[in-house]
């Protein structure tokens, strides 16, 4: 099996790659959050760090394009090519409203002659290879199997399915079915992305589709950063090294961030999922969630890992 790292804008940018391949690896392939195209067709100085070679020494890095515009996600694909990647992922999966309120990510996916003419520009260009990660539909699981044929009219590097709408978001189950029409029909390599956090939602998955031979993970890597090793050796993941792990986070977002507030901000971002792994999770939380001063984070923190179980 290979395993994806999902990308989710705010978290899992370089420092949090860097820190997850050094103590616990086990990925594939990492995702870079969405880069937003612009006219202007070039990167942002944040989102240029975000992808510089220096800055992912060791991992495999597959940078993460979200747009409508043709001709801004080719000139911003030959910048990207530039640095020396080879492949770009095309977003078409995040239902975040401020995103699908501009048909951009899943909100694209209802447009399906703009779409098309979109896919037909960018793979014609042929500036790098380019996959796709989609949901099956904008309001209706039926959406999919239009979506399909398009897609279908293109050499996807992959496709990459997370099942459900985007009026889903996280919400109701993956919808397996149309998952499982897809293995059938699509003619790319399909990989399965979509709630698996535990090693008995992995083995339930596996023992209903055998033949894939790649998942992506997002939240579920993001709650507990060593499921791919629970996974494959069953190899519980130990406290210690979880705690390194956090330290090196949080010291590089000290370094990089301007004031406590913004570190505090992306620290909480991170105990959302991570939480969960520890017992008396809800009590931690609440105490998380409301500190505001970096001396008070650290003592919770402190607290968390001495007086606290791994649960996962």
């Amino acid at each position: 099996m290979n395993f994806y790292f999902a990308p989710m804008e705010g978290l899992t940018n370089y420092i949090y790659r860097n820190a997850h391949h050094a103590y616990f690896g086990g990925v594939d392939k990492y995702f870079s959050p969405f880069i937003s195209t612009t006219q202007k067709g070039s990167l942002r100085t944040r989102e240029r760090n975000d992808i510089l070679p220096e800055n992912n020494q060791g991992i495999v890095l597959v940078p993460q394009l979200l747009s409508n515009n043709a001709l801004d996600f080719i000139e911003t694909s030959k910048e990207i090519k530039q640095l020396g990647y080879q492949t770009i992922n095309l977003n078409l999966g995040c239902p975040s409203q401020t995103v699908v309120s501009k048909n951009k990510g899943s909100g694209f996916l209802l447009k399906t002659e703009e779409l098309h003419k979109f896919l037909e520009e960018i793979y014609s260009a042929s500036v790098t290879k380019i996959s796709v990660k989609t949901r099956i539909g904008k309001n209706n699981p039926d959406e999919f199997y239009n979506l399909l044929e398009i897609f279908n009219e293109f050499p996807l590097e992959e496709l990459i399915i997370h099942p459900r709408t985007q009026q889903d978001f996280y919400k109701n189950q993956p919808n397996l079915g149309i998952f499982r029409d897809a293995l059938r029909l699509s003619k790319n390599p399909v990989c399965y992305n979509g709630d698996i956090f535990t090693v008995d939602e992995y083995m339930n998955f596996i023992d209903k589709f055998d033949q894939v031979e790649t998942l992506m993970i997002g939240r579920g890597l993001l709650t507990n950063p060593g499921l791919v090793h629970l996974i494959t050796a069953k190899q519980m993941i130990d406290k210690h090294v979880l705690l390194e792990f956090h330290n090196r986070i949080y010291e590089a977002h000290k370094e990089n961030l301007f004031g406590n507030r913004n570190v505090l901000f992306k620290m909480k971002e991170l105990w959302f999922y991570m939480i969960q792994l520890f017992s008396n999770n809800e009590v931690y939380w609440k105490k998380i969630r409301k500190v505001e001063r970096v001396a008070d984070y650290e003592k919770i923190v402190k607290r968390i890992f001495d007086e606290q179980e791994i649960l996962i």
